[in-house]
């Protein structure tokens, strides 16, 4: 009996004794996503990788239920950090401030954001575009653990051609474009460069061809902001081609708004549709 009670003295000094278990050990098969280095002491305690699912993006600075969301589909990554043993807890602020920088250091943008001492429902939500990738990111923290949720989306590429255009403002007297923008803006992203190129080719080599640029928008919003925001997107196409050199007297500009849908508002694919900028030929 003494014997027995030695062995199991021994074993509680083993799983206390400082060290004996304070670096965590990652769960099996689990890494890093490559865009973001772990915050020390700490190990995945677990973690999910998919090749093809969808997230809710929350893109409203706020943490109720029915705050507005994005769904985002691509590669999905979910992954949980906790703390290892016997260090201490930082705190669930210390996380958030640390995601915050390095949000920035790889030039993304804060989608949306709710950071509050004491609101164990905070969380960031962030977006980085390189080249056709489409990074989504979402944070949420406590203090002994904190977890990331990564989704790539691959952005599809509108390979279209100045002569297509062309075919197609003669046969149909419109086509729709995906050109994209900065959420809830009119700035024209970077990687529409390519579409707004052709749109120019297409009209400095048709010099008689007049044109009407027309933005649309899916159902999310109010009708009056949408019918704004569609307006400054089809004007920002213009001043885009105007700067290029073509003539102003050449073009209209038109919001619609969420008017004139295409497809089904009810689903993201069928909003992501209703999203365009379309020329119609005058």
């Amino acid at each position: 009996m003494k014997t027995l009670n030695c062995l199991w003295i021994l074993g509680l000094l083993l799983m206390h004794s400082p060290g004996a278990n304070a670096q965590g050990t990652d769960a099996e098969g689990c890494n890093d996503h490559p865009m973001f280095n772990r915050m020390k002491n700490f190990h995945i305690g677990e973690c999910t990788l998919k090749e093809f699912d969808a997230f809710m993006f929350p893109v409203q600075n706020s943490t109720a239920e029915n705050c507005k969301k994005q769904s985002v589909e691509g590669k999905y990554y979910y992954i949980n950090y906790q703390l290892d043993e016997g260090v201490q807890e930082p705190s669930a602020l210390q996380i958030f401030r640390n995601f915050e920088n390095a949000l920035t250091q790889i030039k993304a943008t804060i989608v949306a954001k709710v950071v509050e001492n004491m609101n164990s429902s905070s969380f960031i939500t962030g977006k980085v575009t390189r080249a056709n990738m489409e990074t989504w990111i979402y944070i949420t923290a406590t203090g002994y653990d904190y977890q990331v949720t990564i989704v790539e989306k691959q952005l599809m590429e509108q390979v279209i051609q100045a002569s297509e255009m062309l075919t197609a403002l003669n046969n149909s007297g419109f086509i729709a474009l995906n050109i994209l923008f900065d959420t809830g803006k009119s700035t024209i992203k970077s990687e529409s460069q390519g579409i707004i190129d052709q749109v120019f080719d297409l009209l400095k080599t048709n010099p008689t061809i007049k044109v009407s640029i027309e933005g649309h928008t899916d159902n999310v919003g109010t009708p009056e902001s949408n019918k704004t925001l569609s307006e400054a997107r089809a004007k920002a196409v213009v001043d885009a081609m105007v700067a290029k050199g073509i003539d102003k007297s050449r073009l209209l500009s038109k919001g619609w708004g969420q008017d004139k849908p295409i497809a089904d508002n009810r689903t993201e694919e069928g909003r992501a549709k209703n999203r365009r900028v379309e020329i119609v030929k005058l």
